[in-house]
């Protein structure tokens, strides 16, 4: 009698659940909050880009890539995972074991919009020798971003020299 009773416990509570789930459409709070946390995860790709060039880390770098991703730089355009490795590897100076650069971004030079699943990613990387303070090189990165698999990659990427007196 008891399994009975919390049975039809269960069915009544279940009802009355799936009753209010309405139209399924996410309220406007809903929608602002999904936003945020969008803007919030395509924000982290910063500080993990930011990460893998302090610590050298070429494979935390990569995890921030979509298959088929395609990343410029000046005059250069390598294209898929395995190029862009190589790149970062070989020719990015933030990645060269001799440096020792701290990489930053002051957060008025970050920019991050999205649309669904897509969104872009701006922002400026100061990178500073731990030793002297001085800062060594600035780059600004433009990345069109989408969410796949449950993660925000990069899918297009540019990046070129910025002076240290635009800033601002």
């Amino acid at each position: 009698m008891r399994a009975l009773v919390a049975a039809c416990a269960l069915v009544l509570v279940a009802g009355c659940v799936a009753g209010c789930g309405g139209s399924g459409k996410p309220t406007a709070g809903q929608a602002k909050m999904a936003r945020e946390a969008a803007l919030y995860e395509i924000e982290g790709i910063e500080k993990t880009f930011h990460k893998a060039a302090t610590t050298h880390n070429v494979n935390l770098m990569m995890s921030l890539f979509a298959p088929g991703a395609v990343f410029n730089i000046g005059t250069e355009t390598y294209t898929g995972r395995t190029q862009i490795r190589r790149f970062f590897a070989t020719k990015n100076a933030a990645f060269m074991p001799q440096n020792h650069w701290q990489a930053d971004t002051p957060t008025y030079l970050i920019r991050a919009t999205v649309n669904g699943d897509k969104g872009t990613l701006y922002f400026e990387c100061d990178y500073i020798d731990v030793k002297t303070g001085k800062v060594m090189a600035t780059v600004g990165v433009d990345h069109e971003v989408q969410k796949i698999n449950g993660r925000w990659l990069i899918l297009d990427s540019a990046a070129a020299p910025t002076s240290l007196s635009t800033k601002g």
